[in-house]
């Protein structure tokens, strides 16, 4: 990489974590600036806006959840096991992300009322993985291992909710155990469906 490729990539990194502690809106090209050592100048020359800043974020996001939580449980064989292995991904991160915070959900909340390009791109982000846990619980009825009547969208709308209820009592509430109620939860929602 060139030298202002690595530049891009540092100030992005920076960004991320700005963003993942203090919500997008408080990412600022002044914060930002002053977090890389950098003018503020410095900073604007590699994003031609806020707005185009908080979008690559975002971007950047949700490449590193595809990475680690997506592309891996794809490799799993259809049905049950594929299923068990995204949820337990997505868990896994969400439970990294207690101090942090998730750009999804926090995004969520930051833009649910505001229409632009970022609540834009966060509902194409969001929706993109339901649709992939939609197509995952569609498979896992095809290959009998859930019931064939099973709703597939009601199950991945139960799965959401136990992912926003560990952000919830584990980032906000800081109630200890959340974690492992999610995942004795997501068992639970599996026997009720399963064949």
């Amino acid at each position: 990489m060139r030298k202002g490729e690595l530049t891009r990539a540092a100030i992005l990194d920076m960004a991320l974590e700005l963003a993942s502690r203090d919500g997008l809106e408080g990412l600022t090209i002044g914060l930002l600036a002053d977090k890389m050592n950098m003018s503020k100048s410095g900073v604007f020359a590699h994003f031609g806006s806020r707005e185009d800043l908080q979008l690559e974020v975002l971007k950047l996001y949700h490449h590193r959840f595809e990475q680690e939580v997506f592309f891996p449980s794809i490799k799993e064989p259809r049905g049950l096991p594929r299923l068990r292995a995204m949820f337990a991904r997505w868990i896994s991160r969400v439970s990294e992300e207690i101090d942090s915070g998730c750009i999804y959900i926090s995004g969520a909340v930051e833009y649910d009322d505001r229409p632009g390009p970022i609540r834009e791109e966060l509902v194409k982000m969001v929706s993109a993985w339901q649709g992939a846990l939609t197509r995952c619980v569609e498979q896992a009825i095809a290959t009998g291992d859930l019931k064939q009547d099973s709703d597939a969208a009601q199950l991945v709308y139960e799965m959401y909710g136990l992912i926003l209820a560990v952000h919830h009592d584990a980032r906000f509430m800081r109630t200890p155990g959340s974690v492992d109620r999610a995942r004795t939860g997501f068992n639970r929602l599996i026997e009720n469906y399963r064949a």
